[in-house]
This record gives structure tokens, C-alpha cells and sequence, in this order.
């Protein structure tokens, strides 16, 4: 790990280390697709495992079926943003749950995509100084921004999440050609709705560059 990103990792953990409501700590890790959220969330969470309970958790498994993510079209950015997620068992099995009154009974996930069939888990209980640590799209969405106590938001180009996503995305979609017609269809004018909707970066306690994932740019810190 860049000395660099060693840095801010370790700025970001003492900055949630130190921060102890009567509950676990919820923390969303937020950005467009291809971001860097899931390793930066995974790098955090190995650096603040020394010093307080850890809690991973992705609005990936929080998935809706296909018949409701695909309602308005297969390659609607409005699909995307709207119906991707179901982001009120996020928040009735996770958020509330790990909030203020709540019995720190959680889901970690609720939806298996790939086999695109609902997870059959027991809720687990969490410890009482625990930080929950979330990654994944759109979190910072009004339906989901009051149930979080930190919030990092990563800003990526969106040119520069289509070069990752051609890196990363293939196998998972067939080829190059099928990967940036997604893309170009869906997902970024999809990021650039929630953008001008919500304004996430404006919300955000943390924003961090991460064109260069070995020397992220601190943006804004608030809080």
C-alpha cells in the first residue's frame, strides 16, 4: 500500500475510532461504479480492526430481482437509480437496526445476484461499540442519508469508471463492445441522475479523489 493511501486510511480511521454514540457506528462508503469503494472500504476495515469491532456489509446483497430492476428497461439509467436496490430492507434490517433504539439484530445481506434468488441468513448481533462499514452506489440518497453517522463519498470521472469497468467487467458481461454499451446506456447517465439529483459530494462528511487509487486526494472534510 502507497504511502499516500496509508495516510488517509489512517486519518479516516482515527477519525471513526474516536466516534462512540451509544450504538455502532454506521459509516457509508460512496461512489460512482468502479470507484474503488469495496477495496477502500475492505483496506479501512483491516486498519480499524485493531481498534474497534468491524462490521462489513455492500448494498450489492441488498440487490432487488430482475423483474424489478429491469421494469422500466434493461439499459434505463432511471431503472438503475430508482429500482436497483431495495433500500428499505437496508434500512428496516440494517440501519435501524444498528441506529439509535435499535436491538443491533442485522441482516448482512438479503439478495444473491448472481444466483438471483433472496439469501436465506440469520440476522447477527452486533457489538454495541461495532463500526459498520458500507460500500456501494447511491448512498447518500435522501431515503438513506439520516441513517448514516459518517459518510465518505468517492469521486471518479466518469470516463475513468468506464476504463475500469473494461478492466473489470468483461467476464462478467461478455465482452468489451457489451461493457460500454452498458455503461454508456445505463450506469453512468444513471451516477449522473443521482448527481444532480442529490448532489452526493455535497452531503458527504469525506470526499476523497480517487483517480490515482494509490494517492487518494482529499477533497473536503467535514465534520
Amino acid at each position: 500500500m502507497s504511502g499516500t493511501r496509508a495516510r488517509v486510511l489512517a486519518r479516516l480511521a482515527d477519525h471513526l475510532v474516536v466516534r462512540r454514540p451509544p450504538h455502532p457506528l454506521r459509516v457509508a462508503v460512496d461512489g460512482p461504479d468502479a470507484a474503488g469503494k469495496t477495496r477502500l472500504a475492505d483496506d479501512l476495515a483491516e486498519v480499524l480492526g485493531a481498534r474497534r469491532p468491524v462490521l462489513r456489509v455492500s448494498v450489492d446483497g441488498f440487490h432487488q430481482p430482475a423483474a424489478i430492476r429491469r421494469a422500466r428497461g434493461p439499459l434505463s439509467p432511471e431503472g438503475y437509480y430508482r429500482d436497483a436496490f431495495d433500500h428499505e430492507t437496508l434500512v428496516t434490517r440494517v440501519l435501524r437496526p444498528l441506529g439509535p433504539g435499535g436491538d443491533r439484530q442485522y441482516l448482512p445481506a438479503a439478495y444473491d445476484l448472481r444466483a438471483e434468488t433472496p439469501v436465506t441468513a440469520e440476522p447477527v448481533l452486533a457489538p454495541v461499540d461495532a463500526v459498520l462499514l458500507a460500500d456501494g452506489v447511491f448512498l447518500l440518497r435522501p431515503e438513506l442519508r439520516a441513517h448514516w453517522d459518517v459518510t465518505v463519498y468517492l469521486h471518479v470521472e466518469p470516463e475513468e469508471t468506464l476504463r475500469r469497468a473494461l478492466l473489470r467487467d468483461v467476464e462478467v458481461f461478455g465482452s468489451a463492445e457489451e461493457v460500454r454499451r452498458r455503461y454508456r446506456a445505463r450506469y453512468l447517465p444513471g451516477q449522473e441522475l443521482y448527481r444532480a439529483e442529490v448532489g452526493p459530494a455535497r452531503h458527504a462528511d469525506v470526499v476523497l479523489d480517487l483517480t490515482d487509487p494509490l494517492a487518494p486526494v482529499v477533497l473536503a472534510w467535514r465534520g
